[in-house]
């Protein structure tokens, strides 16, 4: 009897300690090691733990995109790093979630994600109406940049049929571009990212340009797409702009995370905006403006509290 006392007594002393003496985790779906995804997502975990009592949250290596809506809609992790193409479709149910919506909110936008698309100088490629009889890599399975390859392919009118479709990461597609075994491969990445760096140090490559009449094609088919030129520069031996296509990345939440703690988590990431530019110095637009006007699906009401504390105005057609 004694012990059972004892045991319930323990259980009413841990239920009434402080909040701030527990431990709530955080686990933040990303990307491979080779993209921004995987270091982006590091540096939240940092901020995160480091100013919020009671938090600890860790940076997950995952397929990114669909599969971290699908982790965050099952409940395996509560933040995840997505494109808006990916999010859009998830949020409203459509394309490859067609009639299944996914629970996620935004918390905020993090930077414009850039397709490049590499291949090595002399491989015949000059356009992606050169893929035929070729072999492609359009990213990892369940990632952004393969959900991305194929919208921007399907908008321009090249058939996937025509050439060999591999599903590799980032850094594997760079190692197969090193040995020979893929002619392209897609990357939908913040530039530049390290495995393309790394790639241009010891090979000549090139970034495949879209034409005016194309990129116009994907924009006016896709309101979540919009033409860019990659800087020159960027990645040795790519001496000119490049024009291509941009889509922004959200970081998503599941809808029923407390509003306090998304409250918590986005005004720490807005303080800590510039800490995070030395992650990447893309991360300068993780601002509450472009949570506002790069979203592609409604805020949480806890990162609308941050927002709006922020002196930005959060437009009803963001608030679910």
């Amino acid at each position: 009897m004694k012990r059972i006392l004892t045991l319930a007594a323990l259980a009413v002393l841990v239920a009434a300690l402080p909040a701030a003496a527990r431990t709530t985790f955080i686990s933040i779906g990303t990307g491979g090691t080779g993209g921004v995804y995987y270091p982006y997502g590091g540096g939240l975990a940092e901020i995160w733990t480091k100013n919020i009592d009671g938090i600890k949250a860790v940076a997950e290596v995952t397929g990114a995109s669909v599969e971290n809506v699908k982790l965050a809609h099952r409940g395996e992790t509560v933040i995840g790093e997505i494109m808006g193409d990916v999010a859009y479709q998830a949020y409203y149910g459509k394309g490859k979630f067609e009639g299944k919506p996914q629970n996620i909110l935004a918390m905020a936008c993090m930077y414009p994600n850039i397709l490049q698309i590499v291949t090595l100088k002399g491989s015949g490629i000059e356009n992606v109406t050169d893929f035929a009889g070729k072999t492609i890599s359009i990213g990892a399975p369940g990632s952004g940049t393969a959900f991305m390859a194929e919208l921007v392919l399907k908008a321009i009118g090249v058939d996937m049929n025509s050439f060999t479709v591999r599903r590799l990461s980032f850094n594997e597609s760079a190692n197969a571009l090193r040995d020979g075994t893929i002619d392209a491969g897609f990357w939908v990445v913040a530039p530049g990212t390290s495995s393309i760096m790394d790639l241009a140090t010891t090979h000549k490559i090139e970034i495949v340009p879209f034409t005016a009449e194309q990129q116009q094609k994907v924009v006016d088919k896709y309101g979540f797409y919009a033409a860019w030129d990659l800087e020159a520069g960027v990645y040795r031996g790519v001496d000119a702009p490049v024009p291509t296509i941009s889509v922004w990345n959200v970081i998503i939440v599941q809808k029923s995370l407390p509003d306090d703690l998304v409250y918590k988590l986005t005004k720490v990431l807005f303080e800590n905006n510039a800490y995070m530019q030395q992650i990447h110095p893309f991360a300068k637009y993780s601002t509450p403006e472009n949570a506002v006007g790069k979203t592609p699906i409604p805020l949480h009401p806890g990162a609308i509290r941050a927002i709006e504390e922020a002196g930005v105005t959060v437009p009803a057609s963001l608030k679910p």
